[in-house]
């Protein structure tokens, strides 16, 4: 090719592909709904490829490899974080898209974005920060946790429209960020591939949470609902691919996405399980109650100092500086919680080393 002067815009051959290949019901990258700010589109990369890699360099992204899914603290290195979570819940939303034609790019960048807001300690975290802001705010901290005052994939989208790239945001396409604020909750995403998500989001932490419950050794597979091995099967590994599968059926036959009711039922009877025997009640969460009183003391610790919360956090101003501390814990990694903590609460010779 010596000698030749050319040009080739790959994106559009990328976005041409697109239109080739993927089902008429794909999220289409030409045909996105656009950026909150317009900039100019990519030689190299579709507009979902742009908003994937726009994540996975994020600040907020690297911070997942030290934030707790269910286990704190664990005794081994084999326990999911929420990184290793958001990377299985990734391949597992990528598997269904594929077999229905659908965006692989826009799922991969929904996947990698929803869970960006999570706190640091997992759901003990975001349930203490929400009792400290509750406290703060004059309400009940013994509220219903349905009314979470905090809520990680509201603060995803807050990370990605507000926070990250020093207070710009990531500018996403608004498919990517109505797939992060609606992988949870009653509303449901507008795009196939926000959907596809939402459900590989419930069957990775479901499975995963088994297994690394089992690897504490608080379970065994024995333990396990009957009725749910029968339907998902023995395993890690059969009640993935099980749920999986009957996704990619159970869509392809109703034109949307959905599992059917059998094995739908079957993964909230396990969820139902988890709780009882080990999101509430089991030797898991016995360091829980530290976990929170730390969020507690942070919180009100920088609400009284509001001047030692990083410039940073202070971009967007508000009369209310508690959404700025909020901010500044919930971005926090367990380590630099605990760090924090020590620096400000515990004497420097009894500080571990």
């Amino acid at each position: 090719m010596s000698g030749q002067s050319f040009e080739l815009n790959f994106r559009e051959a990328l976005e041409a592909r697109e239109s080739m290949v993927l089902s008429p019901a794909a999220a289409k990258a030409k045909d996105s709904l656009g950026r909150l700010h317009p900039i100019e589109l990519d030689d190299m990369r579709t507009n979902f490829q742009r908003d994937r890699d726009r994540i996975l360099h994020s600040k907020s992204f690297r911070r997942l490899s030290h934030k707790t899914q269910v286990f704190l603290a664990p005794e081994g290195d084999h326990y999911r974080t929420r990184l290793t979570h958001t990377l299985e819940v990734s391949q597992i939303a990528r598997s269904i898209t594929r077999a229905l034609g659908l965006n692989e790019d826009l799922t991969e960048a929904i996947a990698y974005g929803h869970d960006l807001g999570h706190t640091p300690f997992g759901h003990t975290g975001e349930s203490a920060l929400s009792r400290a802001l509750a406290r703060h705010r004059g309400i009940d901290p013994d509220y219903n946790e349905t009314g979470l005052l905090y809520k990680h994939n509201l603060q995803s989208v807050r990370i990605v429209e507000k926070l990250e790239n020093n207070g710009k945001g990531l500018n996403l396409s608004r498919e990517v960020v109505d797939g992060i604020k609606h992988h949870n909750g009653k509303v449901r995403p507008q795009t196939y591939e926000g959907k596809i998500v939402a459900i590989s989001d419930r069957i990775a932490y479901v499975c995963h949470d088994i297994d690394d419950a089992i690897r504490a050794k608080l379970l065994t597979e024995d333990d396990l609902p009957k009725s749910t091995h029968a339907i998902l099967g023995l395993n890690s590994s059969e009640r993935i691919s099980r749920m999986v599968h009957d996704t990619i059926q159970t869509s392809y036959e109703r034109n949307d996405i959905y599992m059917s009711e059998r094995v739908w039922s079957a993964l909230l009877e396990l969820r139902e399980f988890l709780f009882n025997k080990v999101y509430t009640s089991s030797d898991a969460k016995r360091e829980e109650p530290k976990a929170q009183r730390m969020i507690g003391q942070l919180f009100d610790h920088y609400i009284n100092h509001f001047d030692e919360v990083p410039e940073d956090y202070k971009i967007h101003s508000s009369d209310d500086t508690s959404i700025q501390v909020v901010d500044y814990i919930a971005g926090m990694t367990d380590r630099y919680a605990i760090s924090k903590y020590q620096e400000l609460f515990i004497p420097r010779a009894w500080r571990l080393k």
